[in-house]
């Protein structure tokens, strides 16, 4: 059995790679049953994500820590346990908070790779956690990245991030006035776990590609209404998006969206079932609320390479 360290993973598993493998696994045929969710403590929560296919199956265990940031830990810790069908025989046990963070950007540079403007240069990232470095690296392995806004509660934590992303080639910012850094963005990507909206429809220009991926409560959002009123809305799963999506449930709530106009799902844009962006002008937005498509996927991928 192969042990798969975060370093590990980190080096197996590039952005674009993970990106290829999620657009196969959305493809392929996978089960998913629904992932257990269980509130631990007043701060824990625990996640179970199963996936199968034919020849592979695997298992993501996820807590949840909203206490861990103030003691400098990551607030997700995970593991990842990947069965070969064939006998039945635990292959690797690999770290879960890795693939989880990798898996969870490339996710979003996938729907990115049908929803984005090709020439998408700028991009506004809200959030400066664990996760944030990941989705602008992950973006910009499907788009050409060059310029990086970063907005964050805690200022010290953005001019962190962006000095790393600085060092790495980026034009990164941090930035006070999320508006104006809207405003200027082809890209907007929400990593956070706001309960009230932090990005307002009406800063959006024409062919904005909103990403979220923070909140995944019905009691949580990053946008406001007016975000999802305005936009073509796609998601990674429809049962997901029904059942966690806070921006989408409290638009709805609010008399601004119905599930039925749902665009797409992940599924039906990686088989070519429903076309993405549709024109320079238009308006996307990719709500997130993560499947155990994407666990498996990554990790079969991370253990061929490994082999």
């Amino acid at each position: 059995m192969k042990i798969l360290t975060a370093e590990d993973v980190a080096r197996l598993g590039s952005y674009r790679d993970i990106v290829e493998a999620l657009r196969e696994g959305f493809r392929a045929e996978i089960a998913t049953p629904v992932r257990h969710h269980h509130e631990i403590s007043a701060v824990s929560t625990l996640l179970l994500m199963p996936a199968w296919s034919k020849d592979w199956a695997g298992l993501k265990t996820v807590v949840f820590k909203s206490d861990n940031a103030a003691q400098g830990l990551p607030t997700i810790q995970a593991s990842y346990l990947l069965i070969a069908q064939k006998t039945g025989a635990t292959v690797a046990m690999m770290d879960g908070g890795e693939i989880t963070r990798r898996r969870t950007a490339a996710a979003s540079a996938l729907a990115a790779d049908y929803l984005a403007r090709k020439d998408s240069t700028t991009m506004t990232l809200v959030g400066a956690g664990a996760l944030g470095p990941h989705f602008v690296r992950a973006h910009a392995a499907v788009r050409p990245i060059k310029r990086v806004f970063i907005h964050s509660r805690t200022l010290a934590k953005a001019e962190e991030l962006a000095a790393q992303l600085a060092h790495e080639g980026f034009e990164a910012h941090s930035v006070a006035d999320l508006e104006h850094a809207v405003r200027q963005s082809d890209i907007v990507s929400c990593v956070t776990t706001a309960t009230a909206p932090v990005v307002m429809g009406q800063w959006l220009k024409p062919g904005t590609h909103v990403d979220l991926a923070g909140a995944f409560k019905p009691t949580m959002r990053e946008t406001d209404a007016e975000v999802v009123a305005r936009s073509s809305v796609h998601v990674d799963t429809r049962e997901g998006a029904l059942a966690e999506a806070g921006d989408l449930l409290q638009a709805r709530d609010e008399g601004k969206f119905d599930f039925a106009q749902i665009k797409g799902d992940l599924f039906e844009l990686c088989r070519g079932q429903v076309k993405g962006r549709t024109s320079d002008g238009e308006i996307t937005l990719f709500k997130s609320a993560g499947t155990a498509i994407e666990d498996l996927a990554t990790a079969i991928m991370l253990y061929q390479k490994a082999r």
